[in-house]
Order: C-alpha cells, then structure tokens, then sequence
C-alpha cells in the first residue's frame, strides 16, 4: 500500500511538545480521510474477516488496533500487532538557495526528528490536553518511530515561502509487512 501525506508550515529543529502535536494534528485529518478508501474500508470491515481472538472487532469499520492514551483513542496505521512496517520518501521544500539547509530554519537531522516524532502516536508525558470532538479516534501514521525501516529525504527550494521558516513537504508513505497475518493481507495486498 502506498500513499502520500503533505504538510504546509513551520518545521522546527528540535520542537517542543506543542509544535510536534500542532503537525501531528495536520496529518490526522488525511489519515483519517484515507481510512475511509479502499483498501483500509475494506480491511475494517468485520463481515469479510474472520480472525477469532486475533482481532477482535468492537463495532463496524473499527482497527482493531486502538489505543487509548489519556482520554485518546489513538489509532496507528503502522503498529506491532498487525506487523506493518512504513518506508518514508520524503520531499522538502524550503526557502532559500540550494545548499542553505543549515542557515535557514535548522539543521536537517533535528528537523527531521520533530517530523518523525509528529508522525508517532505520543507518549502519556506528550499529551496535555482532551481531543477535540473530532479526534475521536485520533489517525497517526505509526505506532512508534521503530516501524520506519527505510528512509529517504530530498531537500529542493520552495519559491512561493510565505515565511522564511516556512517548509512544504510531501512525504510518500509506503507500507509492507514484517510479518504476513491474515489480518494484514488487505493492507499489503
């Protein structure tokens, strides 16, 4: 399964709690639209699937992987019990002339950890506030970082920056299993 995620806005080197939950919070929307395309429609649904214990369903068109995490229901594409793995190809655009990464807006490794962080479901210690009403299920891409195995970014100029901090990112996820399971075989098709 592939697909891809974008994000439009501020990508700090190093950022606080806060700033990691303000992306996060950007792709959720999109996660939350493609659970309802094939062929995640198709996976969720509990009539075309019998796994017994393995999965149990609570209601129609629910993973059977949700989380809850204070006053959360976190609920990760890429996570340990459907033995899912994601590949990243990352785009980012930036402001600034070729080979400027470090000058302007960070470097790219801290950069790059604030976007891995965001794309994970947080911690206990990460969560501050309730959901919003509609963040119930939250949609994060994975469970935990440790389910990226690969890893690509390409860094070109962004030309219409509103803000010189400002990055446009494109980021194709692809998906496959570590382990093929009944209950994974929609996904990696």
């Amino acid at each position: 399964m592939e697909f891809r995620l974008t994000y439009r806005g501020d990508l700090r080197s190093n950022g606080d709690l806060r700033h990691k939950w303000e992306i996060r919070k950007a792709f959720h929307p999109q996660l939350k639209d493609l659970w309802g395309q094939e062929p995640l429609i198709g996976v969720a649904r509990p009539d075309q699937w019998d796994l017994g214990e393995l999965c149990v369903m609570k209601s129609p068109g629910e993973w059977p992987v949700s989380i809850p995490i204070r006053g959360f229901t976190f609920q990760p594409l890429v996570n340990d019990r459907m033995h899912l793995l994601a590949e990243l190809d990352i785009l980012m655009l930036r402001p600034g002339p070729p080979g400027s990464l470090v000058r302007h807006g960070g470097d790219i490794d801290n950069r790059l950890k604030t976007l891995l962080d965001a794309l994970r479901m947080p911690s206990a210690a990460e969560i501050t506030s309730g959901p919003n009403s509609d963040e119930t299920p939250f949609y994060c891409l994975l469970e935990d970082d440790r389910f990226i195995t690969g890893l690509l970014v390409r860094t070109d100029r962004l030309l219409d920056a509103r803000d010189p901090a400002e990055v446009v990112l494109t980021i194709k996820v692809r998906i496959h299993a570590g382990k093929t399971i009944i209950s994974n075989l929609g996904i990696i098709g």
